[in-house]
């Protein structure tokens, strides 16, 4: 509401109101009367609102819950995002600010609030943000996991059945489970232990001790004696019956056989599992030595001469290595990653504290130039994931370059994930790197006092590189390489000051629209038909992205004056169309107010009409208006027939918005009246196209400034990112124009060349309909295109076939290679080529040897009965009638292979329809020749006449470039 005018904001507000809340405001409106109403403040508004919605009682349960509002666990966001809610509720029970940091405090978990207690935040944001942190500290070290069992409920089953409900494991009279050992098979002494409640935490549970944990599970239960701390093969139990010994055969933890007899000093590859806790200590060694006289040996290592207390293996770690993912790693804030030269070759590596030693992946292993050295004593590597895999080699004296500096470093191979290499403790502790995991970087102190600092990769900008043999990797498995190249496109874009004459128009060329237009000669208005009730439609249902676009334009029109808000009747709903630029255009859907409205006849002008006014033009320049229907204001009488509903409130516009039936005529009519002095002359208009064209580059000086003075002059605004100027060649209304005549545009070529066969009778209409845009390029079109026009009838049966097929090929290929239709040069020298068949109809409008245009059609029903003297007469009419703009008023020969027609007009009997077509020939000072064959094919006709020896040459020029092409595809096969 900061925006928002004071007298305005209840209106503004009230327009938002949906469903309980709409018919709620309608009451009050009509108890309080809608002046009074609308006449309310803003404050008074939400005590209103606060009454109805947020009754004393609710204000009491929402006092209670933030009273006794805690964090559950290590759910922090939750929490805090929950003390966020209810402090804006009320408010007065967190002020002032020292209380709401108090409050904040007092409900944290037990694990960081003495911490958070101690540091004394001054501010609640300093308070959240070092509860965050300690609390992903807490998470990291299992802090919260260590306490998970005292949250449990216990109920305990008595003899006689009933059941006692404890609310902690220390007034149970069960076992107490401390961390490392098992709360699965012990013997209760009360009875069988059932839980009250489930796992609240995110660990699995683990099938072996009943625990959540990640990793492999640390506990040893004996499937003889049930306890904890050794298996069956060393079981005290078994010895005193005569069992097997301490000696016995015991399968390797890490998968590489019995264990072999000896000395097991130095870096042993056996460790005890961390977090285990064994009760039996002591071994008792000292009760029965089993029924063949042999001494248990230790119950960790299964050797003989120790007890498990003394067992050399308890103060050996075993190696642990992550075996995470690269994306797993830029998320996780406890390791570093990055891309740094490992011996000269791009690695990615891993800096991570939870590994014991340093690894190098078996693919990047043999990249490194180095031979491995074997292991007196392979070690057990224990992977994230609980699995043992072995390393019994190791590969001495790699070289890492970190900060421009290089540092040794010894791997061991063993098969990684998405890393070349892993850097463990044993690196870290020796150059005594320091790792800031939040910041992902990692210190290093050199001997001569200097740090290096070594930046990682964090999760905002990734660095993309991998290595070339994964690269080879991925391309031996199918996947698909591509090759980008960036191109500063905005470097290479024009500015205003560099461009000669436009230069000194900045003001016509705005970055935006400065305002509300001015009065105009032409308004728009819309005129509805008699009896027109007003219409309104509820909203369409927009995506997140289009509400957010949806509210940005709102707002951006708002400020611009171009809307307001409305208490109107009628309502439209609002859609997106996307731009070429890649933008969303904000459309209203009025298709139900065109239905009821009149139309507007204003004509817009014929396409082949504005190409005709360029002849003899080579410099061109071309003007878009910037949103230029927001440039024409709405009469005041129409303004609330433009309403339309959004989420976001009802309005109503100022100017002309996009979508209504008549504002393409009405904006032509006032480009008409301004460019009018100029019309034809040296500009042409379409719409808020403006095409400006000369002959030299002296005249369109003069012509683009005349132009830019009348944009200024009428405050016409353009937009310069998508204007032209000084071209010698300018496409313009889907043609391409220059001093050489008219092209097809070669976008539309390209749509052309892909487009598939059609498939049903709209995709037909949909080519056709491209095709037909372009059909003066085109000679016989409609004769090409009648099998495929038959399958667009209704009553016909969609029936693919060759014909078909050979009709769409056959266009596809006239218009890729569409020739260069030529602009007429004056009034003098028209040729007309005519032809009939019974497919229809076909012409070629020539001036100087030069093609003009072609026309086609098909016969009509009652046209396929006529002679062929008719038909070829027929022709001619068609061609005067399509072409009556070039050929009324000027002599004209017309060319036809019908060779009664020549004397037409020496005929003596004459039927009514004859008659018709002749009084039409003679409003025309036309000449009737014949000349033998097709007509309508140019090539052959033209080399008929010996009279015309420009058309003959040219004709000669077309068929040996033909001839020539095919002789040199035939002596390439």
């Amino acid at each position: 509401m900061s925006k928002c005018a004071i007298d305005q904001q209840v209106t503004y507000i009230s327009g938002l109101f949906l469903d309980g809340a709409l018919s709620w405001w309608n009451l009050q409106v009509q108890t309080l009367g809608e002046a009074a109403a609308y006449a309310l403040s803003w404050t008074e508004l939400k005590e209103l609102m606060r009454k109805k919605y947020c009754s004393r009682a609710e204000i009491q349960k929402l006092e209670t819950e933030f009273w006794h509002l805690k964090m559950e666990g290590s759910k922090i966001a939750e929490y805090v995002q929950r003390f966020h809610d209810l402090s804006h509720v009320v408010p007065y029970m967190v002020t002032p600010e020292f209380k709401r940091v108090e409050r904040f405090i007092w409900g944290l978990a037990p694990q960081i609030i003495s911490m958070v207690t101690s540091s004394k935040p001054a501010t609640i944001t300093e308070a959240i943000d070092l509860s965050v942190a300690l609390t992903e500290e807490a998470i990291r070290l299992n802090k919260f996991d260590e306490i998970e069992p005292k949250k449990k409920e216990t109920h305990v089953e008595s003899s006689s059945g009933n059941k006692r409900k404890f609310s902690s494991f220390k007034q149970s009279t069960g076992t107490v489970v401390k961390k490392g050992e098992s709360n699965a098979p012990a013997q209760d002494s009360v009875g069988d232990r059932k839980k009250s409640r489930g796992y609240m935490g995110a660990q699995p549970k683990c099938n072996s001790c009943q625990k959540h944990h990640s990793g492999r599970c640390s506990l040893r239960v004996c499937e003889s004696c049930g306890k904890t701390g050794h298996t069956k093969d060393f079981c005290w139990a078994n010895a005193g019956r005569g069992g097997q010994g301490g000696n016995g055969n015991r399968n390797n933890r890490s998968g590489a056989g019995n264990r072999p007899q000896g000395n097991q000093g130095g870096n042993g590859n056996r460790a005890n599992q961390a977090g285990t806790v064994n009760r039996n200590q002591g071994n008792h060694q000292a009760g029965n030595n089993g029924g063949n006289g042999q001494r248990p040996g230790c119950f960790n290592c299964g050797d003989q001469g120790h007890f498990k207390r003394n067992c050399p293996e308890l103060n050996q770690a075993r190696g642990r290595v992550f075996n995470m993912e690269a994306r797993e790693a830029r998320q996780d804030p406890n390791v570093v990653t990055g891309t740094f030269p490992v011996n000269q070759r791009y690695a990615s590596v891993l800096f991570d504290t939870g590994a014991d030693y340093s690894f190098v992946s078996l693919e990047f292993k043999n990249m490194l130039g180095l031979a491995a050295s074997k292991l007196d004593i392979p070690y057990s590597i224990e992977l994230a994931n609980g699995k043992l895999v072995e390393a019994n080699e190791v590969i001495r004296g790699c070289v890492i370059e970190l900060g421009e500096r290089e540092f040794a470093l010894d791997l061991l191979p063993v098969q990684l994930g998405s890393f070349d290499v892993v850097v463990g403790m044993d690196w870290l502790a020796s150059n005594k790197a320091e790792i800031v995991c939040r910041e992902k970087i990692i210190r290093i102190p050199t001997d001569d006092g200097e740090t290096i600092v070594v930046h990682g990769e964090k999760r905002e900008t990734p660095l993309r590189i991998i290595s070339c043999l994964k690269a080879r990797k991925s391309l031996k498995k199918g996947c698909v390489a591509f090759l980008a190249h960036i191109v500063d496109k905005k470097a290479a874009e024009p500015k205003i000051e560099d461009i000669p004459v436009v230069r000194e128009y900045p003001e016509v060329f705005p970055e935006d629209l400065p305002g509300l237009p001015p009065q105009r000669q032409v308004e728009f208005r819309v005129d509805l038909v008699p009896g027109a009730a007003p219409v309104a439609k509820a909203p369409y249902r927009l995506a997140p992205s289009e509400m957010q676009e949806l509210s940005t334009q709102l707002q951006e029109l708002l400020d611009k004056g171009f809307i307001r808000p409305s208490f109107s009747p009628w309502g439209a709903p609002v859609l997106f169309v996307k731009k070429k630029d890649g933008s969303f255009r904000m459309c209203i859907d009025y298709r139900e107010l065109n239905k009821l409205t009149i139309k507007n006849r204003y004509p817009l002008p014929r396409i082949d009409d504005l190409f005709d006014q360029l002849q003899g033009s080579s410099f061109y320049s071309k003007i878009d208006l910037r949103s230029g229907y927001h440039q024409l204001r709405i009469q005041e009488e129409s303004i609330p027939k433009t309403a339309f509903r959004t989420r976001y409130g009802h309005y109503e516009f100022l100017v002309m918005p996009f979508g209504l039936t008549n504002a393409p005529a009405v904006f032509m009519d006032l480009m008409n009246r301004v460019c009018k002095p100029y019309l034809d002359k040296f500009v042409i208009v379409f719409i808020d196209d403006i095409l400006i064209y000369s002959k030299t580059k002296a005249e369109h000086e003069q012509h683009l400034r005349a132009i830019l003075e009348l944009l200024k002059k009428e405050q016409l605004y353009a937009k310069f990112s998508k204007c032209e100027f000084w071209l010698r060649d300018v496409q313009f209304l889907g043609h391409v124009v220059n001093e050489s005549g008219i092209h097809v545009d070669p976008t539309k070529i390209e749509a052309i060349k892909n487009w598939e066969a059609p498939k049903t009778p709209t995709e037909i209409r949909q080519f056709l309909g491209l095709a037909g845009y372009y059909r003066r390029f085109i000679e016989d079109f409609s004769k090409i295109a009648q099998p495929l026009t038959l399958l667009t009838q209704k009553d016909k049966k969609f029936d693919w076939g060759i014909k078909q097929d050979e009709a769409f090929q056959l266009l596809k290929d006239k218009l890729c290679n569409a020739p260069i239709l030529a602009l007429p040069e004056g009034t003098d020298d028209f040729m007309v080529y005519c032809d009939a068949s019974r497919q229809g109809l076909g012409c070629v409008l020539m001036q100087r040897q030069k093609v003009i245009a072609y026309a086609s059609r098909q016969l009509k029903v009652h046209e396929k009965n006529y002679t062929t003297h008719d038909l070829e007469l027929g022709a001619v009419v068609f061609a005067l009638k399509i072409w009556r703009h070039y050929l009324y008023g000027t002599k004209c020969t017309i060319f036809t292979d019908h060779k009664s027609l020549q004397h037409i007009f020496n005929q003596k009997e004459l039927n009514m329809r004859q008659r018709r077509w002749v009084e039409l020939l003679n409003d025309y000072d036309c000449e009737i020749k014949y000349h033998p064959g097709k007509a309508n094919v140019v090539a052959d006709a033209l080399s008929r006449k010996e009279r015309i020896k420009p058309i003959r040459v040219r004709a000669m020029e077309m068929i040996i470039q033909t001839d020539l092409s095919s002789r040199i595809r035939a002596a390439q096969k």
